[in-house]
């Protein structure tokens, strides 16, 4: 703290007297001496602080040609970490030597720790503004397109921070909602209905169904009788009141790529799902599927896209899969095998913590590819 000096007169200290010609000049011999070295003065100390105390420097030198932007206050500039211990390790071996010495060796996490910590950054890379749209497409069902929709839709959910919902555009009677826990009788023709009543999130959340893992799903059309089929102007009211809402929204689409719902399903996408089974036949169709797009053109998409290759489908156990996911290879950007899970075969609902290691890291995988891929599009 500084100190300033002070000198207090005493009350009879004797006042100079001015000048007489009254321009505030002081005759030498109008000034008491005495007055001026008093003894009986009061003296105040202030201390100046020493400059390079960092709380109270300005910093005038390095400002640079004008003001910052907000953007120049990041966490790395602006906390201060030395105080603070270091995360706990995670891992068994780890851990032990991490408590044993009072917190004192910190070992870092285990590889396997590590390698999951870097997937979880890859599926939970933010994107900037506005949803992303990720249609999950096949011509052949009993592939596993609702199954993959819904394992695509868990890994993104467990991980993200921002909300995924899954929605079944399915023109008949899908069975997306089945797959999750059903919460909700509603359906995406309630959404089309009520569209204009929709003010807010807890007004569409009515409408979903949710997962353990954060997912969202909306149920396709379930009765038989509806007359009016789920079409394009139908899909365009429910992913513009779902964008409102949700930072990712997959479309489990219907079998038939012809049908009118998949023009703006392809026209909003920014990536694609294609999933083959592994039978021969199976994989033809979804080779053709990838043919159809390109000609039709969404050979851009195409190029970015990933294929699901279900290995669960009959026939697989007796073809060369390795030749297959060579042959998509040739197209796309990746290809992700999708291995047997008896909790998946059932076909009923899913619980992703019961699900197989190899199961979920499949997933895990996939949804670090379909982000990838987004990101790489819109240049994040």
């Amino acid at each position: 703290m500084a100190k300033r000096e002070t000198n207090i007169k005493s009350p009879d200290a004797t006042q100079p007297a001015e000048a007489p010609g009254g321009d505030g000049e002081l005759e030498e011999s109008a000034v008491d001496p005495a007055a001026l070295e008093s003894s009986e003065a009061e003296s105040i100390t202030l201390v100046v602080a020493d400059s390079s105390d960092s709380l109270y420097q300005r910093r005038a030198g390095n400002r640079g040609d004008g003001p910052e932007p907000s953007a120049m206050l990041t966490d790395d500039r602006l906390l201060d970490i030395s105080g603070r211990k270091s995360l706990a390790p995670e891992g068994l071996w780890q851990s032990f030597v991490y408590n044993i010495s009072f917190h004192t060796i910190n070992l870092g996490d285990s590889a396997a720790v590590r390698e999951r910590k870097a997937m979880d950054r890859r599926i939970g890379a933010a994107f900037e503004t506005g949803a992303r749209y990720v249609p999950v497409v096949t011509r052949k069902g009993g592939v596993g397109k609702t199954t993959v929709t819904t394992l695509l839709g868990m890994a993104l959910a467990e991980v993200r921070h921002d909300r995924v919902i899954a929605i079944d555009a399915n023109p008949d009677r899908g069975t997306l909602a089945e797959r999750v826990p059903k919460s909700t009788g509603a359906t995406v023709r309630d959404v089309v209905n009520l569209a204009a009543g929709i003010s807010g999130f807890t007004d569409f959340a009515e409408l979903v169904s949710k997962d353990a893992s954060r997912l969202h799903v909306l149920a396709s059309d379930t009765d038989p009788l509806m007359s009016e089929a789920f079409d394009e102007d139908d899909y365009n009211v429910v992913a513009d009141q779902a964008a409102r809402f949700y930072s990712v929204i997959l479309t489990d689409c219907g079998t038939g790529i012809v049908h009118s719902v998949m023009k703006p399903t392809l026209e909003r996408a920014d990536g694609l799902v294609v999933v083959s089974g592994g039978s021969i036949d199976e994989a033809r169709l979804a080779s053709e599927t990838l043919t159809w797009l390109e000609a039709n053109g969404y050979g851009e998409l195409v190029a970015r896209a990933v294929v699901a290759l279900n290995t669960a489908t009959q026939g697989t156990n007796v073809v060369k899969l390795d030749e297959i996911e060579g042959h998509f290879i040739s197209r796309v950007r990746e290809v992700v095998r999708i291995p047997y899970d008896p909790n998946l075969a059932a076909g009923s609902v899913i619980e992703w913590e019961r699900l197989s290691p190899y199961t979920r890291q499949a997933a895990r995988e996939l949804a670090a590819l379909v982000v990838e891929g987004m990101s790489e599009r819109l240049g994040t």
